[in-house]
């Protein structure tokens, strides 16, 4: 099967971003499973700076074809693409490919891409990635966005792929509202994947613990953007008052407005560390140091990070918003409300008793296993486009 991903951005080496990486995750898997699939992408790098690679290149079967934004500085601003020559590109790709699979829903990508695919009779799978909610950010966007653009391209879209039953009825009644289309548009649920032997990286805690400080202290693992609807406001003030005084707690990501606001919430604690972004190995190293990972998401389709924890056998902590309720379901965790309160309690209960976090950190490895990989993903999204064409 020839498959087209249509995503905003892409650069798995450098980008910090779940939708990234599960892109990453389902078209490598589905490359493994025989299928020819290119992604067509945007030069964005992140949110300022533009992809220093080339536009057009193949990586282990894998072909990514980037066209230039003409304005990069409005993804700092927007979180908004402007690619140039888009429709072109697409004119060129859809007529050979068997379905189109397009990523996050209120993107211009979108609006240029998806009527050529309708034109051609070609079907159109879309994965919103837990962009739907208007609590995610950019809300009066959303809304106006919604108003406007939305219905067209809502009717175009033949099967949506949620990420939690969450996401998916919330896209059902959103869907309701945009009218109705001649061949009714279909709902899954598909969870994200992990490349499960990717994250037994033990061997790096070592290093990554001499580095930053932590001794053989008890580890809190935040790892995402620092931005309010992420939670790490209440991680930062939930850890202090766990009162666990020999516990630390590492705040790994880029941040995107609230790191002078989290480092006056810290204080001064001496047990606080905040790293910026680390990708490569880095990464990899913080995931094996941390023994507890925590994330308190206001809103979230259902997180990258967290399922990486739970590869690298990390217990989680984290809000009902980021939809793994599985995790308290397999004894891997705890799912609480966002308040300090509720996320103190459960960090205090896990960074006290060692031999707790290593038998909830084996339920999580167990359960990634289980539930999260990336063969089981691709196996699925074969029915979903075999079904829709």
């Amino acid at each position: 099967m020839r498959i087209l991903h249509l995503t905003p951005y892409y650069a798995p080496a450098y980008a910090f971003g779940g939708v990234v990486r599960a892109v990453e995750g389902m078209a490598a898997s589905l490359v493994k499973r025989g299928h020819d699939v290119t992604i067509l992408t945007t030069d964005a790098l992140d949110q300022r700076r533009r992809y220093p690679g080339p536009s057009d290149e193949t990586v282990d079967g894998l072909r990514v074809l980037r066209r230039p934004n003409v304005w990069p500085w409005l993804r700092g601003r927007l979180n908004l693409s402007t690619p140039r020559s888009m429709k072109q590109a697409a004119e060129a790709l859809l007529p050979t490919v068997d379905v189109l699979h397009i990523h996050e829903f209120r993107t211009l990508e979108n609006l240029l891409v998806t009527p050529v695919a309708q034109r051609l009779d070609k079907p159109i799978v879309l994965s919103p990635h837990g962009t739907l909610n208007l609590d995610t950010g950019r809300s009066r966007l959303k809304t106006v966005w919604d108003r406007l653009l939305s219905p067209g391209l809502a009717l175009r879209v033949d099967h949506v792929v949620a990420l939690s039953q969450a996401e998916r009825a919330e896209a059902e009644a959103l869907w309701r509202g945009f009218g109705k289309r001649q061949r009714p548009t279909r709902f899954s649920v598909i969870h994200n994947g992990v490349d499960l032997p990717a994250f037994d990286q033990r061997k790096l805690a070592a290093d990554f613990r001499e580095r930053y400080n932590l001794g053989d202290s008890p580890t809190v693992l935040y790892m995402g953007r620092l931005q309010k609807r992420k939670g790490v406001d209440v991680l930062v003030e939930a850890f202090k008052a766990s009162g666990v005084e020999d516990a630390s707690l590492l705040i790994v990501g880029p941040d995107e407005g609230m790191l002078p606001t989290l480092r006056a919430l810290a204080d001064g604690h001496p047990r606080i560390a905040f790293t910026g972004y680390l990708d490569g190995e880095a990464r990899l190293g913080a995931l094996a140091a941390g023994d507890v990972f925590a994330l308190p998401a206001l809103g979230e389709g259902q997180p990258m990070a967290a399922l990486e924890a739970m590869a690298a056998g990390m217990p989680v902590v984290l809000s009902t918003g980021c939809n793994l309720d599985e995790a308290e379901t397999a004894g891997a965790g705890y799912v609480v409300e966002t308040s300090a309160v509720a996320v103190a309690e459960k960090l205090s209960l896990l960074l006290g008793d060692a031999t707790q976090r290593d038998v909830m950190g084996q339920r999580a490895r167990q359960l990634v296993m289980e539930r999260f990989s990336w063969d089981g993903v691709a196996e699925q999204l074969e029915g979903v486009y075999t079904r829709s064409q």
